[in-house]
């Protein structure tokens, strides 16, 4: 039977589409083994709310909640309250904090495994200093871990902007790093996504900003479970992969641009 669903007009009335048969896919006896395996989840923002620009967001939550049982159900764990969660784009702090509450509880009601944010979106665009820098991933790191997911440790706008050097950004998270109750992922996120994160880790320079990355890694490595890096270069996460230590994992995103798709490992890297 076709799935009929109401999408909303301006006016606050419904209007009717029906949907094709939806594809069964198979879910899995149990959580994959070889690959630690997180999906991204985005948000489901309430049809008839006042979701305007500069607005607090208004979440539809049982739909939200719901969607992350689905992806818990197939054996992903939710990489939760990230860019993809509209975060930075409509989905403003306080929706954010209840976000990772709410979802964390899920995942322990359904035995699944969830990750958060944590970074500096809350605080001031114009904070004074590195010291104010740190106290804002501070407060985002404790609501992530007060929830009970891990931490993802995620780049600064902030960071990026006071930052004079590679041994700033290693004294800002070197600070976090020390404090976090359990090993982070860390996300570099490229400033393909966001123009504001141009020279992070103290170089426009990539490979001189991957050298700076990867001796913060190796100096904390046992406060890091992993690294996310989304720089939209398949030969550079491979490299990067060789130059992290063993015990600190690469997670691979599937964000390549749609007119290059790549596999994973890419051709002559394996």
């Amino acid at each position: 039977m076709s799935t009929v669903i109401g999408l909303p007009r301006p006016d606050g009335t419904t209007e009717r589409r029906v949907l094709r048969e939806p594809v069964a896919w198979p879910r899995p006896a149990a959580p994959p083994t070889s690959r630690t395996a997180y999906a991204a989840a985005h948000v489901v923002a309430d049809p008839l709310g006042d979701n305007a620009p500069g607005a607090p967001a208004v979440v539809d939550w049982d739909a939200t909640m719901a969607f992350r049982r689905h992806l818990w159900s197939y054996g992903l764990g939710v990489a939760e309250a990230m860019d993809t969660a509209q975060r930075g784009m409509g989905l403003d702090w306080d929706a954010t904090r209840t976000l990772i509450h709410r979802g964390a509880a899920e995942a322990r009601a359904a035995g699944g495994r969830i990750a958060a944010g944590a970074g500096t979106d809350h605080a001031s665009a114009d904070l004074p200093g590195l010291p104010a820098v740190i106290a804002a991933y501070e407060e985002q790191v404790a609501v992530v871990e007060d929830a009970g997911a891990t931490v993802i440790l995620m780049a600064s706008r902030q960071l990026a902007r006071l930052a004079r050097g590679p041994e700033e950004y290693h004294k800002v998270y070197s600070r976090v790093l020390e404090q976090t109750t359990a090993p982070v992922i860390l996300h570099w996120l490229g400033p393909m996504f966001d123009p504001a994160l141009e020279g992070y880790w103290g170089s426009p320079d990539l490979s001189r900003a991957t050298a700076s990355f990867v001796d913060l890694v190796r100096d904390h490595a046992g406060a890091i479970d992993g690294v996310k890096v989304s720089l939209l270069d398949a030969a550079h996460e491979v490299a990067l992969r060789r130059a992290l230590p063993a015990e600190v994992k690469l997670y691979t995103g599937d964000d390549s641009p749609p007119d290059r798709p790549w596999s994973w490992p890419p051709p002559g890297h394996g």
